[in-house]
């Protein structure tokens, strides 16, 4: 009797499970549904998007909890609806404001402009509605539950069930019945040739920026009945977001509701099936649809389109002498400068030498290759966890972990290498991200092996480099002579078939050269000096935590070679020391250090596109 009750009632409890996962489906499609419409028509893979889904749900919470406010539904789904479009007139702000000022730089310039918008918008949440954890009123008219085959269900999740087709739909009408809509699908497939046809782009593009600003905040504001209201729901939502527009098809708002309902049903279940598994299991899927379908489950092969006058990625060529002299005497002043600082300028130093190392790898690969990672610090974490499990395990001292790091690194960039390097654009560099979250997921989970998120300490030099002179030095012996040896790669057989292969692929295959091969070897170099990084930052540390591969860590490296400049040798140099010394001296300065750094970098995008040192060896090139 007892077998024969429990089969209904595990039926019953996997209904609501699936339920559970349609209605997050439904919250998940309004936010990625805005972020494929704006990357569609603009190419602009807008990290910001993130940050209008929270002001959707601060904006509604500032409505709805007003003393003066009805308590009537309509009044309710009115201040929902002026919420929404609160955010949609923010987004129109950040494209008149910033974007529209960038439309002809590189793609990965705009990711950054939009990353240092994350970091305004959070301190102007943090200021605005403080640090505390803001609950919302329910729902009028759907406070309570409804009995489906003898289980209770919020009337509330029934209704963002529903939301979801519904929007669908009214995009569907909007996109086929209307001129708008016309033109929007045009400027999709070809921008140069509606611009040829008198349309005014500009206006296109804002329009379609407020009503994908409009998507993200109807979102935020959906989720005040809820859930609460954080400063953390801007990241928290944007990886998924990320992974569903990936997986549907960059541009495919159909594809995008497909793989909501994709990913959240996998989530949704895996609870049940893999618990233990369940901050993989959505970036396994993504890197499983991109390997098997390179665009996506319902996208487009890229065509390549650039804006008339766009900046086009200059040779690289060897430093003139007086460069040369410049970063001799750079050198000589690290060298220096810290033994005369004291213990804090030694500490500074030897974190900034590490990312400069950190930057240099992520550089190789994006200058020179042309590959764009989202995950380059998977590699840094492998290197660090490396030595680290090598001394917790089995008692190894830190040079053989040094010797391990790049070894560890390597093998792990050679396996990911294998699927990445067929891609190109955003599909590469998200795919790289998947890969990264499931190393970082794999670190914060195996808890026997890792600590999990309590980490490893006790990750010391060696008794000779214990020293913080000493281990400075050697830290700035390994990260100059890998730097430099990356600029000999450069300078190589192998790094002149890697430009050509970024180049020119079908002309580079013409004359023999094997792109896919060479993307590979620069792949795994690449991942082989940021373990050496990682290793290094893991013993002046003298601790190891899975957020030494999670997603700020790789961001950070994309701010530092972006600010310092892709098309120069030394643009990651000169990004890791201005990127290090901002956050140091912000942190210090001020609580509010992640505006500061945001406008910094906003002001810098808009100052130097082709980044620091790009803009100086521009001058350069051009004095008299």
């Amino acid at each position: 009797m007892r077998a024969a009750d429990s089969t209904p009632n595990r039926m019953d409890a996997l209904l609501i499970q699936a339920l559970n996962g349609l209605a997050s489906a439904s919250s998940l499609f309004l936010v990625a549904s805005g972020l494929t419409i704006i990357f569609g028509v603009t190419r602009v893979v807008n990290f910001a998007h993130g940050s209008l889904y929270m002001l959707g749900a601060y904006f509604a919470y500032s409505i709805v909890g007003q003393d003066w406010l009805p308590r009537e539904p309509w009044a309710y789904w009115s201040a929902v609806l002026v919420a929404s479009l609160g955010v949609g007139v923010v987004g129109v702000v950040i494209e008149m404001a910033l974007l529209r000022r960038i439309y002809r730089a590189p793609e990965l310039f705009q990711l950054l402009a939009t990353f240092g918008v994350v970091l305004i918008i959070q301190d102007l949440a943090l200021w605005i509605w403080g640090p505390v954890d803001k609950l919302g009123p329910r729902a009028p008219g759907l406070r309570g539950a409804v009995e489906i085959l003898g289980q209770r269900f919020p009337q509330y999740e029934l209704l963002l069930i529903a939301f979801g087709p519904v929007v669908l739909l009214l995009l569907w009408l909007l996109f086929t019945r209307t001129r708008w809509g016309t033109l929007v699908r045009a400027a999709t497939q070809d921008r140069e040739m509606v611009a040829a046809l008198g349309v005014d782009q500009k206006w296109l593009f804002t329009s379609v920026f407020f009503v994908g600003a409009f998507l993200a905040g109807l979102g935020g504001a959906l989720q005040v009945a809820r859930a609460p209201t954080t400063l953390h729901m801007d990241l928290d939502i944007i990886a998924d977001v990320f992974v569903v527009t990936v997986v549907g098809g960059m541009g495919s708002v159909p594809g995008a509701y497909l793989a909501a309902l994709l990913i959240s049903e996998i989530h949704a279940f895996g609870i049940l099936v893999v618990p233990k598994a369940t901050l993989v299991l959505t970036f396994l899927v993504m890197a499983v649809v991109l390997v098997i379908r390179p665009y996506g489950l319902l996208g487009r092969p890229p065509t390549h389109q650039r804006v008339a006058g766009a900046i086009q990625v200059a040779p690289i060529r060897p430093a003139p002498r007086a460069l040369i002299w410049l970063g001799a005497a750079a050198l000589a002043a690290a060298i220096v400068l810290p033994l005369l600082g004291g213990d804090y300028a030694l500490l500074v130093a030897t974190e900034t030498a590490i990312l400069v190392l950190f930057a240099a790898s992520l550089h190789f690969m994006m200058g020179p290759g042309g590959i764009a990672s989202f995950g380059h610090a998977a590699y840094f974490g492998v290197g660090a966890y490396a030595g680290a499990l090598l001394m917790k395990h089995l008692g190894a001292p830190m040079e053989l972990g040094l010797l391990a790091a790049p070894f560890a690194a390597g093998l792990a960039g050679f396996a990911v290498g294998f699927f990445i390097v067929r891609l190109e654009g955003v599909y590469l560099a998200m795919l790289t991200l998947a890969f990264a979250q499931i190393a970082w997921s794999a670190a914060f989970q195996w808890v026997d092996l890792t600590g999990g998120d309590n980490g490893i300490l006790g990750v010391w030099p060696s008794a000779w480099a214990q020293s913080k002179a000493v281990y400075y030095a050697l830290t700035l012996a390994l990260c100059v002579g890998g730097t430099l040896w990356l600029r000999h790669v450069i300078h190589s057989p192998l790094g002149y078939a890697l430009r050509a292969s970024r180049d020119n692929p079908l002309r580079a295959e013409a004359i023999g050269i094997d792109v896919a091969r060479i993307r590979w070897v620069a792949f795994t170099l690449a991942a082989a000096l940021a373990g050496t990084a990682g290793s290094l930052f893991a013993y002046a540390k003298g601790s190891v935590f899975p957020t030494y591969m999670a997603i700020p860590k790789s961001v950070d490296a994309l701010l530092m070679v972006l600010l310092g400049g892709v098309e120069t040798l030394s643009g990651p140099i000169a990004g890791a020391v201005v990127f290090h010394g901002l956050n140091e001296q912000l942190v210090r300065w001020t609580e509010y250090w992640r505006a500061g750094l945001g406008l910094v970098v906003v002001g810098l995008v808009l100052a130097f596109p082709q980044g620091i040192a790009g803009f100086a060896q521009a001058r350069w090139e051009r004095r008299p």
